[in-house]
């Protein structure tokens, strides 16, 4: 049975290995289970009530709402009748909602909660295409979304195989809106075929198979994890959803899964908490941690250093490291991380306790793996984001932009055809906006932003990200930027860690009051001048960072600062401070 559509997927696991908890979710403190044959079965029932409300083949289709498997059933249901998917976070402004419905002419909208359905209704204010709005929760005076599951109860089934059939490879499946740091968002489109392409260059790398689970907690309107949900559907692992981003410690130790992807920023807080939960330890506890930890941040999986240092290590993953793997319930083969760089520090301390990293790249453009670090240490390059994935070609152009070519490139931007021809050129390569570099000949390394680069007034070109991430490696540094486009120097606008710096403080014995009052205290200021002249060792000249601020308020996705992958809007960021800038000048 070959897959080239992802709602074959269905039959094929079907087929292969029906799994009991295809999919899982809590509610009300149980883990309720759909088999494969349920989520075949809501399918055919959403798709068949999809076509009684009058959604026929390219219409759109909006999916609002937090990771669970309602969003997956109404997915493959819209795909079966060669409707198009439109997900969107549930973070973004009512704006930018009332933009995409109008942009991708949206008939229907599928919400999660009240809360949200409140934002949709306002947002859709006087938009005559709009069918309906469900919800998946009952929601007072709402339409729930089992009233359309009810309109395709006891339909012909059969009915849809000549629908499905009518769907080709090429056709588009979904179109996901990537709200850039400026402007508004772009409608990607990709075809059944750019996802599968992707599920199938990237299944001989993936450790795990039917006996698996995976804990999924990362935005399913996000093409990473739905990429990876057509992946476990392909390979037979079972999908449990999280409660919340709050509740994933807790339900790790509930699900014991075997893998889960996720973002560094996420990996960092872990290891944050680690360290933190060191710092409490006292006389031989706490130097066995610190040692365990040393050992650990000098791991490098491309070299073998000998008979002692493994000898050491045997002993560190026995007596603290064993510990981190309980945490994380237990059975955790592979965390895969994606969608920013990774500290290669947190690399080499979680491959260190026998938690193998795979870290990989790609763009909502590119469906969106590109290359990815292997499973095996000798395929695994700390500090790269992998080798190509099959099928997927990569090229350095002159100016170090990363290019790439393959069936895992979209279709276009929607509407859009002179922004398409601006990235994709005339032979199929696809420009990323990234600048990297290959080692080796084969592990592709990111270096940059191609427009993220500003030039001092001394015309030397200064690459923030590189020097952000250095930073972002303090515990008591949250976020930064660098900014210092046309001026002498780069200076930096760091968010403190501020439960970093509580603990920092308590260790050292300062009493804390207030984050705006902390971050003014002389001994904090010179924790962080310390903090600065560390991530300027190693740098040119020109690239150090002569001076900072301290920002007492987080950036967020609400505050307009940050883009809901929580990429820096450096424009916005750079108006809001504008004073605090010019003082640093």
């Amino acid at each position: 049975m070959d897959v080239t559509r992802t709602f074959d997927l269905l039959p094929y696991q079907l087929h292969h290995y029906p799994q009991p908890d295809c999919l899982a979710a809590k509610v009300n403190g149980t883990w309720q289970k759909y088999s494969t044959q349920d989520v075949q079965d809501y399918a055919n029932q959403v798709s068949l009530g999809l076509l009684k409300l009058g959604i026929r083949k390219e219409d759109k289709v909006a999916i609002i709402s937090f990771n669970r498997p309602e969003w997956v059933l109404v997915d493959f249901g819209i795909q079966q009748i060669g409707a198009i998917s439109v997900p969107m976070y549930p973070t973004i402004t009512e704006e930018d909602y009332r933009y995409i419905f109008s942009d991708a002419e949206v008939k229907a909208v599928f919400v999660s909660d009240a809360s949200l359905y409140n934002r949709v209704v306002a947002a859709t204010q006087g938009m005559q295409e709009i069918k309906e709005i469900y919800t998946f929760d009952e929601v007072k005076g709402a339409a729930n979304w089992k009233e359309v599951l009810k309109l395709g109860e006891g339909g012909d089934v059969e009915s849809l195989e000549p629908l499905k059939a009518a769907v080709k490879p090429d056709d588009v499946l979904t179109i996901i809106y990537t709200s850039g740091t400026t402007g508004n968002p772009k409608g990607v489109m990709l075809t059944h075929n750019n996802l599968i392409s992707n599920v199938k260059g990237t299944l001989p790398y993936v450790p795990v198979d039917q006996r698996h689970r995976a804990l999924s907690f990362l935005p399913l309107c996000h093409v990473f994890e739905r990429m990876l949900l057509y992946l476990y559907f392909r390979i037979g692992v079972s999908i449990y959803y999280a409660e919340s981003i709050e509740k994933v410690a807790d339900n790790l130790k509930e699900v014991k899964p075997h893998l889960f992807t996720t973002v560094p920023r996420l990996l960092e807080k872990v290891y944050d908490k680690i360290v933190a939960t060191g710092m409490e330890l006292t006389g031989v506890k706490r130097k066995l941690f610190f040692w365990a930890l040393e050992l650990g941040l000098n791991y490098d999986t491309q070299k073998d250093q000998g008979w002692w240092y493994n000898k050491q290590l045997d002993l560190a993953n026995k007596i603290i490291f064993s510990k981190w793997r309980e945490a994380l319930g237990g059975n955790i083969r592979v965390i895969v991380s994606g969608g920013a760089a990774l500290q290669p520090r947190l690399a080499r301390v979680f491959w260190s306790a026998n938690i193998r990293v795979m870290e990989g790249y790609g763009l909502t453009e590119t469906s969106p793996v590109i290359a990815v670090n292997r499973y095996e240490p000798e395929n695994n390059m700390i500090g790269t984001v992998g080798l190509a994935i099959d099928g997927v070609e990569i090229k350095i152009a002159e100016d170090g932009e990363i290019l790439t070519r393959g069936p895992h490139v979209m279709k276009g931007y929607y509407k859009k055809p002179e922004l398409t021809k601006e990235v994709i050129d005339k032979d199929g390569w696809f420009h990323t906006g990234d600048i990297g570099e290959m080692i080796d000949g084969k592990y592709l390394k990111i270096t940059d932003r191609k427009k993220e680069m500003f030039k001092t007034s001394g015309g030397k070109y200064v690459a923030p990200q590189p020097i952000e991430n250095k930073l972002k490696e303090s515990v008591v540094i949250e976020q930064v930027m660098i900014v210092g486009d046309g001026r002498k120097y780069a200076s930096a606008l760091i968010v403190p860690s501020f439960m970093g710096l509580q603990d920092w403080a308590n260790h050292k014995g300062i009493k804390y009051t207030t984050d705006e009052e902390m971050i003014k205290h002389p001994e904090v200021i010179a924790k962080y001048k310390r903090e600065l002249e560390k991530a300027n060792e190693g740098l040119a000249q020109y690239e150090t960072v002569k001076k900072f601020a301290l920002i007492p308020k987080l950036w967020t996705v609400e505050s307009g600062e940050l883009t809901p992958t929580l990429k820096v809007k450096r424009k916005i960021i750079t108006a809001n401070y504008k004073d605090v800038i010019e003082s640093l000048y």
